[in-house]
């Protein structure tokens, strides 16, 4: 185990609220539940590299504001280096998040600071790098300005010698494979959903879409599944990898923790399928508390709970 990992991405103050099965207008509903959390990609996916033992530290930036203290605070707990956040006299991004009795849910987004965040490409100096091997961008969707440069910041860090990964996300916008293309021939690890993978490739399904990746330039495409776990394909090899049972409370996050399972594998020399496997792991224990990293354990404790945990069928 050499080398930690870069994390490039959003920082979120999340306020989930639950359950809701609807909202009404002009009248007052009952919950049971509204609390603060870590949110936004690229906290989610550090925090889950800190809280599984990796070194992570997190580019991105935040508001000077008691939301931004808060965010940083409870990363700099769960071992995330965060001194390369900076800090904006912009509101920190916040999301309000509703919550369904079966763990879905729907959000309420103010990108604040995200929206004048990364208004150029990361620049790897010897200072940022030194002690890191990887590098991952967490959903460059989430960053308006990030987004035009995604591909210049893959290349960037491929010539600085670092492993590089990205994790899709979801686009507002409808750009898709504008955005992602340019960075495909510069990541090594490249990270869905089967909606986003269909929307940005155009195909109907997400094994199709994984091989035009792979074609495009990527390394390695993996396709998130949900409760059912993951695919993975190379240019010699696919196979599917089944999740682990478990009752889903709130499933904000779980593609982001997934993530951080998965470079937590390959930072411990683990192959693609342990890597998935300790993925899959991530992401089911995410799912089982409110909020995206609540319910994550220690790299030990995530290993104990997998030799007990049921696999989905």
């Amino acid at each position: 185990m050499t080398g930690g990992v870069l994390c490039c991405g959003n920082l979120v103050l999340d306020i989930l609220v639950r359950p809701v099965e609807q909202v009404v207008f002009d009248a007052t509903t009952w919950v049971e539940d509204i609390s603060q959390h870590v949110g936004g990609n690229g906290a989610n996916t550090s925090f889950a590299l800190g809280k599984l033992g990796v070194p992570v530290r997190l580019v991105g930036v935040t508001g000077r504001d008691s939301f931004g203290d808060w965010v940083l605070g409870q990363l700099e707990a769960a071992g995330v280096d965060t001194r390369y956040v900076l800090r904006k006299d912009v509101p920190t991004a916040a999301t309000v998040g509703l919550v369904k009795p079966t763990g879905s849910r729907a959000f309420l987004h103010r990108p604040g600071v995200s929206a004048h965040a990364f208004d150029a490409p990361v620049e790897f100096t010897a200072d940022l790098t030194t002690g890191f091997q990887h590098f991952h961008l967490a959903n460059p969707f989430a960053l308006p300005l990030l987004r035009t440069h995604a591909g210049e910041t893959m290349r960037s860090a491929r010539q600085a010698g670092l492993r590089t990964s990205l994790d899709t996300g979801w686009d507002a916008k409808g750009e898709w494979m504008k955005v992602i293309e340019p960075c495909l021939p510069h990541t090594e690890f490249l990270f869905m959903n089967e909606d986003e993978a269909r929307r940005i490739s155009g195909c109907s399904d997400a094994g199709s879409a994984a091989r035009r990746f792979l074609e495009a330039g990527a390394g390695v495409a993996v396709v998130k599944l949900g409760a059912a776990g993951c695919s993975v394909f190379t240019a010699s090899e696919e196979f599917t990898v089944p999740g682990f049972r478990v009752d889903a409370v709130d499933t904000t996050g779980a593609g982001d923790c997934f993530v951080g399972g998965f470079l937590a594998g390959l930072y411990r020399g683990a192959s693609l399928r342990e890597a998935a496997r300790l993925a899959n792991a991530a992401g089911a224990l995410s799912v089982t508390r409110l909020g995206a990293t609540t319910g994550l354990l220690s790299y030990s404790e995530t290993v104990s709970w997998m030799s007990r945990a049921a696999i989905s069928q």
